[in-house]
């Protein structure tokens, strides 16, 4: 038997801020926007050269899900993401004005520092040994 997990829902305030936060300052790859309905996508992201698993953006519909907006889990890291040249994506986003809450530090499994998404959640970039 084989699974994966294929998509993460991240719940965000809109569809376009959003998918021009992740495509420009995490140049990120815009896999699929798909209209279902008058409110509602199917938008699909990955960081480049990803195989893996993809964040589906999905827009806040109610009260209890704007609520989530940013906070999705507690305050905690949210998401982890690994790439291949640590510092070189660090001064990428550096440039492009994402926000770092910890600064680099090297760890027993790699490089690693937090930043804030365009909502505040929570991400390790992870530059692995």
């Amino acid at each position: 038997m084989k699974q994966e997990i294929a998509q993460i829902a991240l719940v965000v305030d809109d569809y376009d801020e959003a998918i021009h936060f992740y495509t420009q300052k995490l140049n990120f790859t815009l896999v699929e926007d798909t209209v279902l309905s008058e409110t509602k996508r199917w938008v699909v992201i990955a960081p480049p050269g990803s195989v893996g698993c993809r964040l589906l953006l999905a827009k806040a519909a109610n009260e209890l899900q704007k609520s989530r907006v940013g906070n999705q889990t507690g305050g905690r890291v949210f998401l982890f993401l690994h790439t291949d040249d640590f510092w070189r994506d660090y001064k990428r986003y550096v440039e492009n004005q994402v926000v770092f809450v910890r600064d680099p530090a090297e760890e027993v499994y790699g490089t690693v520092a937090v930043f804030e998404d365009l909502y505040g959640n929570l991400w390790d970039l992870i530059g692995r040994k």
